[in-house]
């Protein structure tokens, strides 16, 4: 068994803790011990499989050929999944805290979204042979991300629980990436005759549309 594999093993295993704790915390009482518990499992799960996944794109991207782009998208994924992570964590650290809350971590990911935003639209559009659609779209992620982030940064919000919209926001960028993991890579292999480039299509943007739906149900509620 190659090191990759082996990466790509133990990747599937916490991908399968995450989605796990997603959903037990998301059907827990907010607040609740259950919550609080499953919520803390599943952003050390998510720390984990970040860790793996960057030696994973790297290996990718050194390998050459057509399928460097798609290493230079997982690369990508990595800093919009890391911002969601540190965002939802520090939301709910920082609550009493604005200023440490859009401190230089908050300000370096904001940037790094912008740069890996603006660097993916371009490989999507000049050098994927293969999922531009996904890529490019995807692109859009890291551009919007920086925008919000710079708002909310220019000012104190006048909003007491500021907070709570942050991390909900935050956490279903974090439900994105822990949903497409499953739909793109381990329901095709659990269920293979549903595999295919239309069903790989829907895996990477129905994730998209189901969160844009929920954040506004979640802002309203």
């Amino acid at each position: 068994m190659t090191v990759y594999s082996l990466l790509a093993l133990a990747h599937a295993g916490f991908g399968t803790i995450a989605l796990l704790t997603f959903w037990t915390a998301g059907m827990a009482r907010k607040g609740s011990p259950v919550h609080v518990l499953a919520g803390k499992g599943y952003l050390l799960a998510m720390v984990a499989l970040l860790v793996l996944a960057l030696p994973m794109s790297l290996m990718i991207i050194t390998r050459g050929g057509p399928g460097i782009a798609i290493g230079f998208f997982l690369m990508y994924l990595l800093v919009i999944t890391i911002t969601s992570v540190w965002l939802s964590w520090r939301a709910i650290r920082d609550k009493r805290d604005w200023a440490r809350y859009t401190g230089p971590v908050h300000r370096a990911l904001m940037w790094l979204n912008l740069a890996s935003g603006v660097g993916v639209a371009l490989v999507g559009l000049f050098l994927a042979d293969r999922m531009q659609l996904v890529i490019v779209s995807f692109s859009l992620i890291g551009i919007s991300t920086f925008i919000s982030m710079r708002r909310f940064a220019a000012r104190p919000p006048t909003e007491p629980r500021w907070w709570m919209r942050q991390h909900l926001n935050a956490m279903l960028g974090n439900g994105v990436a822990t949903h497409i993991a499953f739909l793109s890579i381990g329901l095709p292999k659990l269920m293979p005759w549903i595999a295919g480039p239309l069903f790989q299509n829907a895996a990477w943007l129905a994730p998209l549309g189901v969160a844009a739906l929920a954040g506004v149900y979640l802002s309203r509620k």
